[in-house]
């Protein structure tokens, strides 16, 4: 009796354990999780919209942006972001010595005398720092991989940019402290910016989840200097015109998931 009860349960536990493995239905979900991301991106400055005298006018194309962003990323595919970061050019600052007739020597070729009678090899370059927060949706095109698709954002902050006089060799007292003041062009205002692009997130791996975008900045800015002397553009005084930069780039992020990689979900019936 004992026998046939244990052949019998035997039998039964197969049964069900075959049951059990024909109603395993694998599906992929979406995640919500925070996102911590590195990105770079080049810079273009346009000439065709932006006012005369702004950054396309003051400095030579691309610039370099550096940029840290947190974002948080709904189970709708939703995102919000908080983002900021450095925007550096390379000897950039166009038409210098006309600019700054003054601080250049008038030779065939202008130069800075530094303090001890010698070319103090001037650095002339624009750095900009941003802070933008924002939010954007994914639109997945992939069944099989829910978190990745088509990226849409938009973004709004402050924008503040002005020129860095680096001496090289020698020290230029003409183009440091508060006279520095007097040629950098440090402006700042309220920032735009819309992008497009695909973002994907690894089914398998954290390490392998970024996004690449095409960007389009707007800047409304102005002068933060009570005086600014620049010959090329005829001013010695305040400046009182308000600015619009648009700008557009391409941007790369590698991201970095906080709550780990995508889940599978079972069910058993």
């Amino acid at each position: 009796m004992k026998k046939t009860y244990s052949l019998f349960l035997f039998a039964l536990m197969i049964v069900a354990g075959s049951s059990v493995s024909a109603q395993v239905k694998l599906t992929k979900d979406t995640i919500t999780s925070p996102i911590i991301g590195f990105n770079f991106s080049t810079i273009i400055p346009s000439d065709a919209l932006s006012t005369e005298n702004g950054m396309y006018d003051l400095y030579k194309a691309p610039f370099l942006r550096f940029g840290i962003d947190a974002s948080y990323k709904f189970q709708t595919n939703w995102l919000v972001s908080l983002e900021g970061g450095l925007t550096i050019g390379n000897d950039n600052l166009k038409n210098r010595s006309e600019r700054m007739p003054a601080v250049y020597s008038t030779d065939i070729v202008p130069i800075v005398i530094g303090s001890n009678g010698t070319d103090a090899n001037v650095t002339c370059y624009n750095r900009a720092l941003d802070l933008k927060v924002g939010f954007g949706k994914i639109f997945n095109i992939n069944s099989n991989n829910p978190n990745s698709g088509i990226v849409g954002r938009f973004s709004a902050g402050i924008l503040q940019q002005k020129t860095i006089f680096v001496m090289n060799d020698v020290m230029a007292p003409q183009l440091e402290g508060d006279y520095a003041r007097l040629y950098d062009h440090k402006r700042r205002g309220f920032a735009l910016t819309e992008s497009i692009g695909y973002w994907f997130m690894s089914n398998y791996s954290n390490l392998v989840n970024l996004y690449v975008a095409f960007e389009v900045t707007q800047c409304w800015n102005h002068s933060v200097r009570d005086y600014v002397i620049d010959n090329y553009m005829g001013l010695s005084g305040p400046d009182n015109t308000k600015y619009f930069d648009l700008m557009y780039g391409i941007k790369i992020c590698w991201m970095f998931p906080l709550k780990g990689k995508t889940a599978y979900d079972y069910y058993f019936y």
